[in-house]
C-alpha cells in the first residue's frame, strides 16, 4: 500500500492527558526532567511507600510463557482475579465468582473497548462529566447509540437510585457506563446508594457497566476490613445480574507499565469480551500475566492497599486545602480518585478559563488539565464553546508530595500575579 492510501484515514483527537502531554512536550516538558510538575498525570507515583510490599523490580520467563496468551488470560491470574473478589466483596454470599467469570486484557482501554464491541444497537448512556478516553470509544463503535447523561454541579454531582431508575426508563438505555469513584469530580457512588443502582440495573434489565479502577483510593468510609468499594458486593447472582467490572493493576496496584486489566461479570458477558477481544487484541502479556498472580495474593493486597490509602489520604488533605487556599473552589471534596475537580470562576482572567489556566500554568512548567477535555461528546454533537466546564480544570495529586508543593507554589505565584495585573 502507498503511502497516498493515507487519505482513507482520519485523524483520531487526543484524549485530555494525551493532548496536555503533547503541549507540554513541545515546550521541552520531559517525564524525567524534575523541573516540570505533572499535575495532569493519570497514574499514581509508582515508588516505594512505607509499609507497601516491595515493588517488583524483575519478571522471570517460563519457557511456556515464550507462546501466545489465551485471548481471555491465564486460567492462573483469571483465578486469583475471582478469588479476591469473593474474599473482598463476597464473603457469605451464596453466588460467588469463579475463573469463567473473568477476562484478562492488556490495559483498561482494551477491557472497554471489548465490551463496546461486544454491545448490539442499543441506546447506552454516560455521564457529563467523566473520563475523557470514553469519548473517542463511544464514537468508534456506530453499532450502539450514547445518550449523555448530565450531572448537576449545584447537587455536587449527586446521582440517586430514583435518578438512575428515571433515565434508564424514560431513555429506553439498556447499558449505562461510568467510573466510580468518578473521573474527574472524585464522587463515590457507594453503599446503599451503590446497591440502589444494581437493583435498578436488575429491575429494569440494564446492563452496568463500572470502571473501578479508582476503587482503591477511597476517602470515606466504606463496608469490609479495607477502604475499598465495588459493584461486586451489591451483586445477588454473578451470572445473572447485568454487572460488569473494570479494574486491573495500574491505579490499585501502581503498576501502569504492565498494562493488566480484567473484566469481571457473568459467563455470558465474558464469553462475549473474550471473543471481541481475539480480533481487537490478540490478548495481554503471557509473562506480566504470570507475575501479576502475586500481587493478589491476600496478604500483598491488604499491605499495598493500606499503603497506598494512608500515603493518599495524607496528599489528599493538604493538596485539597492548599488548592483552596489559592482560591480554586470545589462543588464537593474528592470522596475517591485522586483528583481533585477545581471550579476557577473565581481565579482572575485568564486563570479563570481552565484553558487559560492550562497555557499559563505551561509556561511555569506545571501541566493541568482543562474542564472541557471531561465534557464526553462523543460525535462532537455538540460545539466545545457551549462546553459547561470551562471554567473547570483537573488538578491530579498522583505526583509524590514534593512535586504537588513546588506545583502549588507555582501556581499561587501565577495567581498573585494574575490578580496584581487585574
Amino acid at each position: 500500500m502507498s503511502l497516498d492510501g493515507a487519505t482513507a484515514f482520519h485523524t483520531v483527537p487526543r484524549t485530555g492527558v494525551i493532548f496536555v502531554t503533547t503541549e507540554a512536550a513541545a515546550r521541552g516538558y520531559s517525564a524525567d526532567d524534575p523541573e516540570w510538575c505533572n499535575l495532569g498525570q493519570g497514574q499514581p507515583e509508582t515508588g516505594v511507600l512505607p509499609g507497601a510490599p516491595p515493588r517488583v523490580e524483575a519478571v522471570t520467563i517460563d519457557p511456556r510463557d515464550r507462546d501466545y496468551a489465551p485471548v481471555g488470560g491465564i486460567d492462573e491470574l483469571r483465578e486469583a482475579v475471582a478469588a479476591m473478589y469473593n474474599r473482598l466483596y463476597r464473603r457469605g454470599c451464596k453466588s460467588q465468582y469463579t475463573a469463567e467469570n473473568v477476562a484478562i486484557s492488556s490495559g483498561g482501554r482494551a477491557a472497554l473497548t471489548r465490551a463496546a464491541a461486544s454491545l448490539g444497537r442499543v441506546n447506552l448512556g454516560h455521564f457529563i462529566p467523566d473520563y475523557t478516553a470514553y469519548e473517542e470509544l463511544l464514537d468508534v463503535f456506530r453499532a450502539f447509540t450514547p445518550i449523555p447523561i448530565l450531572l448537576d454541579p449545584e447537587r455536587g454531582y449527586e446521582f440517586r437510585r430514583d435518578d438512575l431508575h428515571r433515565e434508564v426508563a424514560g431513555r429506553g438505555l439498556s447499558a449505562v457506563l461510568v467510573s466510580n469513584p468518578c473521573n474527574p469530580t472524585g464522587k463515590l457512588v457507594g453503599g446503599d446508594d451503590l446497591a440502589g443502582w444494581i437493583d435498578v440495573a436488575r429491575t429494569l434489565d440494564c446492563a452496568l457497566l463500572v470502571d473501578e479502577f479508582y476503587s482503591h483510593y477511597v476517602w470515606r468510609n466504606v463496608p469490609g476490613d479495607l477502604p475499598v468499594e465495588s459493584a461486586a458486593r451489591y451483586v445477588e447472582n454473578v451470572d445473572e445480574d447485568p454487572v460488569v467490572i473494570f479494574d486491573g493493576l495500574t491505579k490499585n496496584w501502581r503498576y501502569p507499565g504492565w498494562r493488566i486489566a480484567w473484566t469481571v461479570g457473568p459467563k455470558a458477558v465474558i464469553e462475549a469480551v473474550t471473543s471481541a477481544g481475539s480480533f481487537l487484541d490478540g490478548g495481554g502479556s503471557r509473562p506480566l500475566q504470570r507475575a501479576a498472580v502475586d500481587l493478589l495474593e491476600p496478604s500483598v493486597v491488604e499491605s499495598e492497599t493500606r499503603a497506598v490509602h494512608e500515603c493518599f489520604r495524607r496528599k489528599r488533605a493538604w493538596f485539597v486545602d492548599r488548592l483552596t487556599q489559592i482560591g480554586v473552589e470545589l462543588d464537593r471534596p474528592p470522596e475517591g480518585t485522586f483528583y481533585v475537580w477545581g471550579n476557577l470562576s473565581r481565579l482572575p482572567p485568564p486563570l479563570d478559563d481552565g484553558m487559560g489556566l492550562f497555557e499559563a500554568a505551561l509556561e511555569h512548567k506545571v501541566i493541568t488539565v482543562p474542564g472541557v477535555f471531561f465534557d464526553v461528546n462523543p460525535g462532537k454533537r455538540r460545539g466545545r464553546q457551549h462546553s459547561r466546564f470551562h471554567s473547570y480544570a483537573r488538578f491530579s495529586f498522583g505526583p509524590p508530595r514534593e512535586v504537588l508543593e513546588v506545583a502549588c507554589d507555582r501556581l499561587e505565584a501565577l495567581v498573585h500575579h494574575a490578580r496584581a495585573q487585574a
